[in-house]
């Protein structure tokens, strides 16, 4: 079949646009044919679609040529060809070139966009097609013979995995080729009505390190940590049994990959050009997308946020700190708050044998873009290397895959965008004056002993509680034998039932209800609709830590979204004390408290199932970007102020059980899907 006349095309193109089956049924395209106007391609297997839309929203009616997913019912876009030049005369046509490029021609019959000359030379490339795969790669191969007469066989001559927007999918790349000298970047939409670049992009900094970091314009955001071959230091729970995550590096080439093991999960990750955060998307059968986990996630993750040889702890007021052997360079814009200035060393160093090293383990690697990474050396080796060279400021090995430290990453440069931990990353071993050294080793030595002290005493007071257990056990057998109506303080098996105030209601001084009580249900989860939940307690589940133990995002059966807080194992308190509290938490009931589901014990479990918040905590909007902070506008602002005035106001007044919140700050005040605190 040879191709139509160019002079013929405008009516075919206005054939195609009137069809009433405006689908072609294959996931080819080639030399001889053409899509246009709401003409579309499918992939084999039905999973993703490619022709051209125009965005939600749009009132000028720009189309653009894009990838979406096949089956979903709300269009999701995960790939544009022409988002800096939109067909504004349409129908759109997409066609390939004699010498095998793709082609987006307009209405009247101009050329609007067109990808990579893939032959190479403007020459003729026979037998070139074009597919859409079932991954959402669009492909263009060549075969048969050149003009030149040469054979040629099948290939890949260009893929649209090589030139991603703003989305990945799994299996694309996002790094530097070094050999085609593709770099491939994530850029976010400018508006949820224009795919055009926006102000945000996500893409690997290349030297020393593979680190990723997200850009606002010129300037950094938030960056991923170093790669050290087993993990992203700045996303310590980017793993889960079900999400593969790879970041490959090699002279060629430097990337990070991800997959999910099961084929029929849809993910995606997407850089959210009105947050400036990348999000991981997955779509649940029930409908909707759900957002599994997104960075950056709290304050510690602004890029740099504590300076030079300063670190951010989110547990900790105020957030930054120095690093041992160091003070703030600016003692009251520290006070406040305010530690871009980051710190100075104590002691200076001697540049020799009076120098020595420091150990901290908790922490997210420095950033290491401008390292010197020494692949073939020990850490012995590297210490004596750091010693020899003035400039040297710390050294940690640079891959610890496997649990074996493989070689050494040198840092000459100030030592910046450090955060703590509460488990540990990887040890960095800072260069201090050897005086330091030692300071802080006896320091460590006088808390050693303090905790043998109390291990001491704690033995001692073990025997006693002993003691008391044995009588409290006997009293509790005595117990036993009680009419069932006195044994309030055990958890039925389907609810508890409780009694709860009317917000209204007021207490007497002798702290005594009056006026009549509603009854609560507390619904008992089962342990495996938890783990269903939750995906069996997956990573990217996670959306929190505490001092308590984690908190993970959950989706029950109904669609309905929690959050389920996993008490952590070390915990001394027994099923009792818990069933107590649970019914504690229970009858603080107020619109401006989180509500409490219900609750889960199985063995040495105990889980808190909460309402979910779906925007986060208020920390994320007053320290986030730019973007964010708009949202808070005056009016928001006063509600919110008023809100948490409310619940203060219930949980020390109003409360038959008075409480008094002894840790109120921003990251301790979350928000619903209104802005309600």
């Amino acid at each position: 079949m040879r191709a139509p006349p160019l002079s013929l095309l405008p009516l075919l193109v206005a054939a195609a646009f009137l069809s009433p089956s405006p689908s072609i049924a294959t996931d080819k395209l080639d030399q001889t044919a053409s899509i246009a106007g709401n003409q579309t391609l499918e992939s084999a297997g039905g999973v993703f679609r490619l022709g051209f839309f125009v965005p939600p929203g749009s009132s000028d009616g720009r189309a653009y040529l894009g990838i979406w997913y096949a089956t979903i019912p709300e269009q999701t876009v995960v790939w544009v060809a022409n988002r800096l030049n939109p067909v504004v005369r349409p129908p759109g046509v997409l066609t390939l070139s004699a010498d095998g490029r793709l082609v987006i021609l307009d209405g009247r019959n101009a050329t609007v966009w067109s990808s990579d000359d893939a032959a190479g030379s403007g020459g003729v490339a026979t037998r070139a097609t074009a597919q859409l795969l079932d991954n959402g790669d669009l492909v263009v191969s060549h075969g048969g013979e050149s003009q030149s007469g040469s054979t040629a066989r099948t290939s890949v001559a260009w893929e649209s995995f090589d030139y991603p927007t703003d989305t990945l999918l799994p299996g694309m790349k996002l790094g530097v080729d070094g050999t085609s000298g593709i770099s491939r970047n994530i850029t976010s939409w400018r508006s949820a009505a224009d795919p055009s670049p926006g102000a945000y992009t996500f893409k690997l900094v290349s030297g020393g390190l593979p680190e990723f970091f997200l850009f606002r314009g010129m300037s950094k955001t938030y960056a991923s940590g170093p790669w050290n071959g087993a993990e992203l230091t700045g996303v310590p729970n980017l793993k889960s049994r079900d999400f593969i995550v790879q970041v490959i590096s090699n002279p060629d080439e430097t990337y990070y990959t991800y997959y999910v093991s099961d084929p029929s999960v849809l993910s995606r990750f997407v850089l959210n050009g009105t947050t400036g955060q990348v999000q991981r998307f997955s779509w649940h059968l029930g409908g909707g997308w759900s957002s599994f986990w997104h960075f950056p996630l709290d304050p510690c993750d602004s890029y740099a946020r504590c300076g030079a040889f300063g670190y951010c702890d989110v547990g900790q007021s105020p957030l930054c700190s120095c690093l041992p052997g160091f003070r703030p360079r600016s003692p009251q814009r520290w006070s406040v708050g305010d530690g871009s200035d980051g710190c100075v060393r104590t002691t200076n160093l001697s540049c020799g044998d009076g120098d020595g090293f420091w150990t901290v383990s908790r922490m997210k690697l420095p950033e290491a873009t401008s390292a010197t990474v020494h692949a073939g050396l020990t850490l012995d080796r590297c210490r004596q290397l750091c010693l020899g060279n003035c400039s040297c400021r710390a050294y940690a090995a640079a891959d610890i895959s496997g649990g074996i430290n493989r070689g050494c990453v040198i840092w000459a440069v100030d030592l910046i965008d450090m955060r703590q931990y509460s488990e540990v990353v990887q040890d960095v071993y800072i260069r201090l004056a050897q005086s330091e050294v030692d300071a802080l080793t006896a320091a460590a030595n006088r808390r050693s002993h303090v905790v043998v002290v109390i291990a001491v005493m704690a033995s001692i007071s073990g025997v006693l509680l002993l003691g008391a257990f044995a009588f409290g056990c006997l009293c509790f057998w005595r117990n036993r034998a009680a009419p069932a109506g006195s044994r309030d303080n055990e958890l039925p098996l389907q609810a508890i039932k409780l009694k709860r105030p009317r917000d209204d209601q007021r207490f007497s001084n002798e702290n005594k209800m009056s006026g009549e009580e509603d009854d609560l249900d507390l619904r008992l989860f089962d342990l495996a609709v938890i783990l269903a939940a939750t995906d069996n307690f997956a990573a990217d589940s996670k959306i929190g830590q505490g001092g308590f133990g984690p908190v993970y995002l959950g989706r029950l059966e109904d669609g309905q979204e929690v959050a389920v807080k996993r008490l952590s194992r070390k915990s001394a308190q027994g099923v009792e004390e818990f069933k107590n509290e649970v019914k504690l938490i229970a009858k603080l009931q107020h619109r401006n408290l989180v509500r409490l589901l219900g609750c889960c014990t199985d063995g040495d479990e105990r889980m808190l199932v909460y309402e979910f918040m779906h925007n986060n905590s208020l920390d994320t909007f007053i320290f986030g970007d730019e973007e964010k902070r708009k949202l808070l506008r005056w009016k928001t602002r006063f509600e919110i102020i008023a809100g948490i005035a409310r619940g203060l106001l219930y949980l020390h007044e109003d409360s038959r059980l008075r409480i008094i919140h002894r840790d109120m700050k921003a990251s301790n005040v979350l928000l619903d899907k209104n802005m309600i605190p």
